[in-house]
């Protein structure tokens, strides 16, 4: 890629660049990175391309913004019930529960863009790929650390396995996207959910 000159960084910018990433996120949120192109990039920014890649470097560097701001604003959120609430099993279902609300919150149904954006028919070692790896793999983390201090506190048997239990909790959570980018209805995907919750954590 041709090195973005000095001058050419110290050129005043005449769009708003957390709009025009807000934008953009929509567009990968819709069609995934390997959907989306930089004409609907373009038309959703509202910007030339040029500008695109003088403020973001590059359209994997543009996702990969995109994906935190997703991150910040629509997964912490939800997440953030595992941390604030102290029952185990009404911390995890909540935080599925306020997914869901993200998941099903636009027209069509997008899911989530971290569990499903790649849309990649390349190898397991592409920098997109791994890069939205690593970010569910601080999803598991997280919820491994939530199971043990539910251990720790006795909401859990002492022999629970936190990682089998967030992994099924990870697993339900991508299940959800899918099913909301299927199209299931909202209140279908939340009766699942408390289900889903009711089992998991009274057969420990």
């Amino acid at each position: 890629m041709t090195e973005i000159s000095p001058a050419r960084r110290g050129r005043p910018r005449s769009f708003d660049r957390d709009e025009a990433l807000r934008q953009a996120l929509m567009v990968f949120w819709a069609h995934g990175y390997e959907g989306t192109s930089m004409t609907q990039l373009v038309d959703a920014m509202g910007i030339v391309s040029p500008s695109i890649y003088a403020a973001f470097g590059s359209k994997e560097n543009l996702f990969r913004e995109a994906v935190q701001l997703y991150i910040n604003s629509e997964v912490e959120p939800a997440w953030r019930a595992l941390d604030q609430i102290a029952d185990i099993r009404l911390a995890v279902q909540t935080m599925l529960l306020t997914s869901i609300d993200a998941f099903v919150a636009s027209e069509p149904q997008r899911g989530c863009l971290v569990m499903a954006g790649s849309n990649l028919l390349g190898n397991a070692d592409d920098p997109v790929r791994v890069f939205l790896r690593d970010q569910r793999c601080q999803f598991r983390n997280r919820l491994v650390k939530r199971m043990i201090l539910g251990i720790e506190a006795g909401d859990l048997p002492s022999g629970s396995d936190p990682v089998r239990l967030a992994e099924c909790v990870l697993t339900f959570f991508g299940g959800l996207s899918i099913e909301a980018i299927d199209g299931i209805e909202k209140g279908l995907l939340q009766n699942s959910a408390r289900l889903f919750c009711e089992r998991l954590f009274t057969e420990q």
